[in-house]
């Protein structure tokens, strides 16, 4: 008989389900997993180095580009950084436009995340129904910023301008018909908040549909029952935060723990599981979309009824208005000293963590007294989670490895940096 032998295996950083460049070295007896070595850095961009370098402003760009699928909520963490340690106050209808854009980010990340990971495991047609709805909302991203992804909508002080009264429509083409046309302006008639608010009524009817083919699927959950199964005293010990903590039992959400912005002032619930597997982590980020969405109606009904500044009026970090700027030569000097010198945060430092779509995205801030920061720390939350790849892998199959990995929902611009 021949002798047995363990293999050594690549995967990745090509492989579709790797998500991003993640290099996994594992260890295999036949198809069982003895052992799973992360290798990172291959996307690596010295994003916290760079920002060091610059002016505060020209490093909100960075933060889109670190979870490129949740974008505004790292602008969130940087910006409210900036805030405290300026102190800052910020016009309240700017923290209710910033806490309906972070729960649509958390709304879009959730879509990337069902899509691929169904695919990952084998379901291809929740991949296409999710992206049909989060291509409305990169709509309301492209709507406020003019860009599809990495926004940089948020600024010190608020966000960059007010929600636009007018939502932008499909125009005519030789590829589709009057009647076509007619029914995807439909909802894009009134302003971005009506689109918003249309939005958030039916998609729960779109999260249906995926639970519908998804929670009760024998296949699905035969991939997915008792895999990675952490307990919540393991979760804490290895730095879970978000979905990943949540899954497993411990009912810790900033949100509510450590409220900021306006949550304290919203009516929502903390999902969690029971089990802590891969079937209970998704349970719990079906379940944050409905809260999400349920956050988004809440804005948009107060956004409806309070008009109001978006803007702080302390003019050391805010910019002038874009009439005076072409008008008053003051102005002008003014704005073009903010936008190439930017201003100065007094020394110290300072923390400030939001509750983004993958758990805790932190950004710790050091000031020496100058117009750049002395030292950035991003605490990205998809790094821990990786921490404990090979932990949750050793028993399981080389199949499972691709589920554990689209449970994680890690994205590496946060996870290199």
């Amino acid at each position: 008989m021949s002798e047995m032998k363990n293999y050594t295996l690549n995967f990745g950083p090509q492989h579709p389900a790797a998500h991003g460049v993640l290099r996994l070295i594992l260890e295999l007896d036949g198809e069982v997993v003895e052992r799973a070595d992360p290798h990172i850095g291959l996307l690596h961009r010295g994003t916290e180095k760079l920002a060091e370098s610059k002016p505060y402003n020209q490093s909100i760009g960075y933060m889109d580009r670190l979870d490129y699928v949740s974008m505004m909520c790292n602008e969130h963490a940087y910006v409210m950084s900036i805030e405290k340690m300026l102190g800052i106050k910020v016009p309240e209808r700017a923290e209710y436009i910033r806490v309906m854009f972070d729960e649509i980010t958390r709304i879009m990340n959730h879509l990337m995340w069902i899509g691929t990971h169904a695919l990952d495991v084998g379901a291809m047609s929740v991949f296409l129904y999710a992206f049909r709805e989060r291509e409305n909302l990169i709509d309301c991203y492209e709507a406020v910023s003019g860009s599809r992804m990495h926004a940089t909508y948020y600024r010190p002080g608020g966000v960059y301008r007010d929600l636009p009264n007018k939502m932008p429509q499909y125009l005519e083409s030789k590829l589709r018909s009057k009647e076509k046309l007619e029914e995807i302006n439909h909802n894009r008639q009134g302003s971005l908040l009506d689109f918003i608010e249309d939005f958030a009524n039916k998609f729960p009817e779109s999260i249906q549909q995926y639970s519908d083919l998804l929670t009760d699927n024998r296949i699905w959950k035969q991939r997915l029952v008792n895999i990675a199964v952490v307990s919540p005293e393991r979760a804490m010990q290895l730095g879970f935060t978000g979905a990943m903590l949540r899954g497993s039992g411990v009912e810790w959400d900033i949100r509510k723990n450590e409220p900021y912005s306006v949550y304290d002032q919203l009516d929502f619930e903390i999902p969690v599981g029971v089990t802590g597997d891969c079937y209970d982590r998704y349970l719990v980020r079906m379940e944050e979309m409905r809260q999400s969405t349920r956050i988004v109606n809440q804005c948009v009904a107060w956004l409806k009824a309070n008009p109001g500044s978006v803007m702080s009026d302390d003019h050391k970090v805010t910019p002038p208005n874009r009439e005076d700027m072409k008008s008053d030569m003051e102005s002008l000097i003014h704005h073009f000293k903010l936008f190439t010198e930017g201003y100065c945060l007094p020394e110290g430092e300072s923390y400030t963590a939001v509750e983004a779509p993958k758990g805790e995205f932190g950004v710790y801030l050091v000031s020496d007294g100058a117009n750049k920061p002395y030292r950035v720390k991003i605490r990205a939350p998809g790094f821990s989670h990786l921490a404990a790849m090979d932990e949750m892998s050793k028993g399981h199959m080389l199949s499972d490895v691709v589920t554990i990995i689209g449970s994680q929902d890690i994205v590496f611009g946060e996870v290199d940096r």
